[in-house]
Formats: structure tokens, sequence, C-alpha cells
């Protein structure tokens, strides 16, 4: 029971309560792996069998990370634990119980971009207009509906869905939905959704495969389980109707996958579906300090739906999070390399503890401008990932193939690669032949002289043979020599080989790569089923934490807050602080919009360990045009004595020689602070954010430009967007004469007369 000791009292209360259904509630760096981690130890230590634990995460990551760490403790038993992904999981048991729904036990698992590949085919076939029926936007409702339980069948006779439909002039998405449905299945092809969605079916349609699998999962557990969405939930609840011995973990407050069909109402009202419920709430923060732990704590305050807790840190109260306030995205992007680079060198930092986080890819831009100007290395998260290149799916279509030749997206990927003489016409030929004799296309293909003649029928019969050789072979070779036949003897690794090109050389050192990973995928101790297959199976249901071939690298992580999830920092910056971009102003419909995007803040904080810096900008290009932005609501939610406001930027950027002078006179009259280009004095007095942060100027009543050709300098003007400011210098001649301006509120700005739209004051 040594591994107990580490464990705090609320903690140690979560692992030893082994029976009946367990809520644990996991505030933000308060040790939710160790606990379940512990706990599934614990369960084998008190006797239960391994084979009869099933533990679900959402990354493949975690459940790595938690198997080595039940290793530790119980030994090569950790082995045997039902342990991964949903997706996984499921894909797992649906290898051994499709043939009950109608789909091969080697069935292909789709990727989203096979999905849409199919999806853009069948748009094209029915010639519907994209721009009502982009793939996306079909793709994203086919998901939603599978996410819903929602089949193609309930789909088409649901009046209020086909009413939505048809007011929108999409009436034939029931339609779409229903062919591509069709065409997974003639090939033998599952796609992400569908992995849950049969699961499903398999479990409502045969009462004796959910007896199956009740008996055999006596004990469950579900990470992250805030993130679960209605088909998720409805799987969990089925397979622990029988023992009840279910513990979910998971934080409210982290809550912010609604777009991808997390439902919050699954933990909030966990309690309703387990009336005897015991709950043990993890509210000690060991990753931060005081100071991070009490801004989230006022952030999330502010959400109705949420199960409330008190998390506090026993750390240092470390430094106040600071506010820096720029005019623009650009000298945003500044301030953040700068403060960047200062703290490296200051404090002995490598530039992997520093991270930077935004709400949309968009803001990534100015960012890297900055980075690079100063020579900081990065890496932008979320991008291309290894197994989404060109050559490395090219390679897995032939694998994917070699083991389903009915799967109709591999065919048409590879059977004219490299160059075979089969073009677009003939490939048209083979899937109009197969719908016409409802068989599938490889059928065609390796019987070509019953559909076609002359040189088309031999090469496309000559690829067939040399589909089938490579079955036979993968039967009898390991998963690293029948990998290396298929890359060969398919033409793909010549062909890469020929390009001398920088791009070609890349390109075959990506499939050097991949080979070298199936290498070692076949030099495994702790699997034992080392097929190709099984690979394929693998890396088909990777998660975005998998595909990231350089963790470990010495850079600066620049990413989107929903993919920083899971991480954390020693120091992070989270920028773009501003209305309608965080909170987005598609978030601004509703309440329960709004509270995900104060959620979504709350993670952004809670990654920082030692140093949060939160900045906004007052002005920022969207589309082409130089808009104003107001600070974020969030930031006017931040009990102010938490913070540090740094609005000093302009001060030294303008290098203004009157700005000792007139910072006095734009000194705000109350007592309790100064002026927006300076640290506020300390005060025992409470200081309420909202007055002390930039707002966008409101116009004067019956603001109208005035007459500038008698503009001079010391005059005072305001500008319908920037406030008020005086006039230091004016340069040029008419009609193109540039007047300097120090503006109170953002600083110096050099503005063209005659585009300026100045009021003269005084």
């Amino acid at each position: 029971m040594d591994y107990l000791e580490g464990l705090n009292p609320e903690q140690r209360g979560a692992v030893l309560q082994t029976k009946g259904p367990v809520m644990i509630i996991a505030g933000a760096g308060s040790g939710k792996t160790r606990v379940i981690t512990y706990r599934v130890a614990h369960l084998i230590r008190q006797g239960v069998d391994s084979f009869n634990i099933l533990v679900l995460t959402f990354t493949n990551k975690a459940a790595r990370e938690m198997r080595e760490r039940i290793t530790h403790v119980v030994g090569p038993e950790a082995k045997n634990l039902w342990m991964g992904t949903f997706h996984s999981v499921f894909a797992k048991i649906l290898r051994v119980e499709a043939e009950k729904i109608g789909y091969p036990n080697n069935f292909t698992i789709y990727d989203t971009d096979d999905t849409k590949s199919v999806i853009r085919a069948i748009l094209k076939e029915m010639n519907l207009d994209d721009k009502l029926y982009s793939a996306n936007l079909v793709y994203s409702r086919i998901s939603s509906a599978k996410n819903n339980l929602i089949s193609w069948q309930e789909y088409q006779n649901n009046p209020q869905i086909q009413a939505d439909d048809f007011s929108t002039g999409r009436g034939q998405l029931g339609k779409i939905y229903e062919t591509y449905a069709g065409r997974c299945f003639r090939a033998g092809a599952m796609d992400f959704d569908d992995l849950l969605f049969k699961t499903n079916e398999l479990l409502r349609e045969f009462p004796d495969v959910l007896h199956k699998y009740q008996h055999k999962f006596k004990y469950l557990m579900v990470d992250e389980y805030q993130d679960t969405n209605f088909s998720q939930y409805l799987i969990v609840k089925k397979l622990a109707a029988l023992n009840e011995n279910l513990c979910v973990v998971g934080d409210d407050a982290q809550s912010i996958y609604a777009f991808r069909g997390a439902n919050i109402q699954n933990i909030l009202n966990f309690e309703k579906d387990y009336p005897d419920l015991k709950v043990f709430k993890l509210e000690q923060n060991y990753r931060s300090t005081q100071n991070i732990v009490n801004v989230a704590n006022s952030i999330i305050s502010n959400n109705k739906e949420q199960l409330k807790k008190n998390v506090f840190s026993t750390k240092e109260d470390g430094d106040k999070i600071k506010i820096m306030r720029s005019f623009s995205d650009n000298e945003e992007g500044k301030m953040v390399a700068e403060g960047i680079l200062q703290d490296r060198a200051t404090k002995g930092m490598k530039w992997n503890d520093f991270a930077i986080l935004y709400r949309t890819n968009a803001q990534s831009r100015s960012m890297e401008e900055a980075l690079r100007k100063l020579n900081i290395p990065y890496k932008i998260y979320g991008g291309l990932s290894f197994y989404q290149r060109k050559e490395i799916k090219d390679l897995v279509a032939y694998f994917r193939l070699t083991f389903n030749p009915n799967d109709e997206e591999a065919l048409k990927r590879v059977i004219n690669y490299p160059k075979r003489g089969i073009g677009d016409t003939t490939v048209d030929r083979i899937i109009l032949a197969a719908d016409q004799h409802g068989i599938t296309p490889f059928e065609v293909v390796v019987n070509p002289g019953q559909f076609m003649d002359g040189r088309t029928s031999a090469s496309v019969g000559n690829f067939g043979t040399m589909i089938q050789s490579f079955q036979v072979i993968a039967k009898n070779l390991s998963a690293y020599d029948a990998a290396l036949h298929i890359a060969q003897h398919s033409g793909l690794l010549k062909d890469l080989y020929e390009d001398k090109s920088v791009e070609g050389l890349n390109r075959y050192e990506n499939i050097q790569e991949l080979l070298n990973g199936i290498k070692e995928f076949s030099e495994r101790e702790d699997i034992e089923d080392k097929g190709l297959d099984v690979f394929m199976q693998d890396i088909a249901l990777l998660t975005n934490d998998d595909n990231d071939k350089n963790k470990d690298a010495d850079t600066v992580s620049l990413m989107t807050i929903h993919s920083s999830k899971g991480l954390e920092f020693k120091q992070v910056n989270v920028v773009g602080l501003e209305e309608n971009l965080f909170p987005s102003q598609m978030s601004l419909n509703s309440r329960s919009d709004l509270e995900e995007e104060r959620r979504l803040f709350y993670v952004a904080v809670t990654r920082a360990e030692t140093k949060l810096t939160i900045s906004y900008a007052t002005s920022r290009f969207k589309f082409g045009t130089l808009i104003s932005c107001e600070p974020s609501r969030f930031l006017d939610e931040i009990d102010a004595k938490f913070l540090e406001l740094d609005f000093t930027a302009k001060k030294e950027s303008t290098g203004n020689p009157f700005y000792e002078d007139d910072r006095k006179a734009w000194t705000r009259k109350d007592n309790t602070k100064e002026d927006s280009f300076s640290k506020p004095k300390p005060s025992s007095a409470p200081i309420k954010t909202t007055s002390i942060l930039a707002k966008a100027h409101v116009p004067s009543a019956g603001f109208a430009p005035s007459d500038t050709s008698n503009l001079q300098n010391g005059m005072e003007v305001e500008h319908e967007r920037f406030g008020y400011g005086k006039v230091i210098n004016l340069e040029g001649k008419s009609p193109d004469i540039k007047a300097t301006i120090f503006f109170k509120e953002i600083g110096q700005k050099q503005l063209l007369l005659k585009f300026a739209k100045l009021r003269i004051v005084s």
C-alpha cells in the first residue's frame, strides 16, 4: 500500500472507493492522472482481474502514461488492462463483433480526409451546388447526426430536421447521408464517428453482445468525462448498468469541446443517473502559483452552470498576472517576444518553458513575425501531422487496399500512382461498372476483361494482380518486411527516390521514417499481434498528441487554447483578449456559449506554472480593415488585486518629447491609480479592472470632422476611433500633409490629414 503514502486525503479517498458509482471532480493541476492510475493499481492489488477493468481516455498519450505508472506499481499484469481512447477500445470490440452488423472484421477506418473525399465524390455525382453543399458542411452535419445516434433513416424521417434543411435550401442532405452510409458499407469502411455509432448499434441490437461485455468489464473508469458526447455517454451507461462500478473523472470548468459534440450536462447531471453516487473533489493545485490559481477561480466563478469547488495552491503567491495593452496586433507580438527573450536571459530558462496561446489560428501570424525578428525558435502545434502528408497517405493506402480490397478510397488514390496509364476516365468506368453490376470496384479490377478491353484492361489487370500478391505476402511476412515489400514493388519508393528535388528528398525520407516506425512496432514486446494490419489500426486511431515527432525540441510553443488542454508550461502568454475575439463573437448569442468561452479562458490560465501574461490590442486588422478593439469582458472579471497592469510600452516606443508634461495633464482624477500609461500605485482600496482597461473611444455627441487646413502644432483634436490627442508635428505639403498626433489612450500615431477626419477641440 506504499503507493497511497503520497496522496492527500481526498485523493486517497477516491482511490480506496472502488465499489459503486464514483465521481472525481479534478481541478486543474490536481493530480488526477495519479489518482486514476493508483485507483486501477489498487483494484488489481485487491484481487480484481485486470482483464475485467476498462479505462477510457481521450488521447493515446494519456493511456500510455497511465499504463506505465500502473506497471510500475503492479508489474506486467497492467498489460492485460483494457485501456485506451474511446475509439481505439471500441474499434477493438468491433474487430471481433463487426460481422454481426454486416461489416468485415478487417474494415478500414476512414480519417477525416477520406470521409470528405467520399462526400465530394457524392456531391459531384448529384450535381449539387458546392456553395450550398460544401464537403465541410456536409461532413459536419453527418458527424453531428451520428454523435446524436441519428441514422440516415431517422434523419430523413424527422420532420424538424427536414424542415430545417429545406428552409436553408439544403433539402438533399438526407439523401447525401444515405448515399454516404451506403458507400462506406460497400467499401467495408467506418469513419471515426461510426466507431461509436456502430458500437451503440451493436449493443442495442444484440443483447447477447451487451451481456458479454457487461460481464467482462466489471469496473469502468472514464477520464475527461466532461468531454463525452451523447454517443459515448450511452455506451458507458449501458456497459456499467450491470455492476455500476463506474468511476468518472473530470472537471466541468474545463469542458471546452461543445463544437465537437461534447455535452457538459453529462457531468453536471451525473448524480441524477446514480443517486447513491460518492463524490470526491480534488481541489489542491500542484501546478500553479497561488496568484494564478486565484485568477482562475475569479474567472470561473462567473459561470452559473458549474460544480462548485475551491481550488487552492500551497505554492508561493508568485508574480502577479501581468496585463499588457498594445496599439496593434503586431505590437502585441513584439511585446510578447521581447518579454520571452528577456525572461529566458535573466532567469536561465529554456525556450520550451514558454507558450503563446491564442483563440484562433489566424492570430499566430503576428506572433510568428515577432519571434522570427528576434531569432526565437518556435513551433506551431496543430499543423500538418506526419500521417497526413501525401507520400505517407499514399503508402498507407496500399496497405489499406492489401487488407481490405473493397476500400474504394484507397483504390482511387493509388491505382494510377505511380503512373500506370490508368486515367480518371478509366477509374470512372470502373466505379460505374461496379455500381451497375452490384459488385465492388476491386472485383472489376481483378476481372478487367469483362468490363474493358485493350491496353487499359491489361494495366488495370496488372494492378489487381499486384494487390493480390501483396495480400499473400502480408500473411506470411512480419509487418516491417511486408511494408518494405509493398513500398518497393508498388513502385512508390522508386518514384520518390528518383525525385532529386529538396521536396522529393524530404518525401523519400518521410517514407523511410514510416518504415522505421513499422520496424520499431515489429520489435515491441508489449503486444502479441504485430501484423501490419494491427499497425494500420494503430495509426488510423492516432490522436493529435501522437503525431508530433519532435515533442522535446527546445522551441517556444504556439497553439490555440483548445490544443493546449492537458499541457503545462512554466510561463504562458495568452494573447488577443478582446471582445468578439475572446470571447468569440459567435459565443455572444447564448449564455451557454459564453460560459464555454469562459471555461476556455480558464483552461488557458491554468496552463501556467509560475508566470502568466495576458495581452490585448486596441486595434487589429480584420479582413484587410483596421478595426478598433475593446478589451475582453473576461478581464473585467479578474480581481484586480492579483494583477499588474503594464501599459508603459508606448512611452518607450514613441520617444515623445512632451510625454512627461502631458502625462500629468491626462492623469485620471481619482487617486487610486495613475493614467493608462503607467502601472497602478499601491492602494488599499479595491481597484475595479473596468476603470483601468482602455475601452473603445466613444465619439462626443454630434461628432463632425473639422476643416484641418489651418491645423497647427499644439492643437488638441478628437479622432472618431483613437480619442483625444495633441498635434506634435506636421510635415509635407497639401494635400498630402501628415500629422503626428499623441493620443492619450494609444500613444503616438501618424495620420494623413485628408483621410484622418479630425475634430479640432482647441
